[in-house]
């Protein structure tokens, strides 16, 4: 019996295909203050409440602030990965990376993922795959895109 889903080894993906994932994400206060603190970004625009309120953002009460770029690339990327990365054996690159518009606490994330290319690798028990993610939120407003390229293992013989 296999440890991972059945649909997501190498030969399962095809150049074309567009995935929806199932989950969703809201953003909450510890997706922004604990993480973006932990890697000591101290931008005002993740912190300051009083000065996003009256920013042009449009944005008003405790949702004013904006979520770190990081945490967006990161939500999206881990959303996708139940369906792009139970097989994976290395994440080779993650690149191309466009914020698209600004996260705010309450915000919910969806992923979409669209499978740009499969190719072989000098693996014999594995290929590569590359992904364009997407990340849109709950008024399925584009807020991320990026590419990533996965060693993804081929199915058991």
């Amino acid at each position: 019996m296999p440890l991972t889903g059945e649909h997501n080894y190498f030969e399962d993906f095809e150049p074309g295909q567009v995935m929806r994932h199932a989950r969703g994400k809201t953003m909450c206060e510890q997706d922004n203050v604990g993480i973006t603190l932990q890697v000591l970004n101290t931008a005002e625009g993740h912190f300051n409440e009083h000065l996003m309120q009256k920013s042009a953002t449009g944005q008003a009460g405790w949702n004013s602030r904006i979520q770190f770029g990081g945490v967006t690339i990161s939500m999206i990327v881990g959303l996708a990965m139940q369906d792009t990365g139970e097989n994976a054996l290395a994440e080779l690159t993650l690149d191309r990376i466009r914020l698209k518009a600004p996260v705010f606490h309450g915000d919910t994330l969806y992923a979409y993922s669209e499978v740009l290319e499969t190719r072989e690798s000098e693996r014999e028990d594995a290929g590569i795959v590359t992904f364009k993610h997407y990340g849109v939120n709950q008024k399925d407003q584009a807020v991320f895109e990026g590419e990533r390229s996965v060693l993804i293992r081929k199915r058991p013989a």
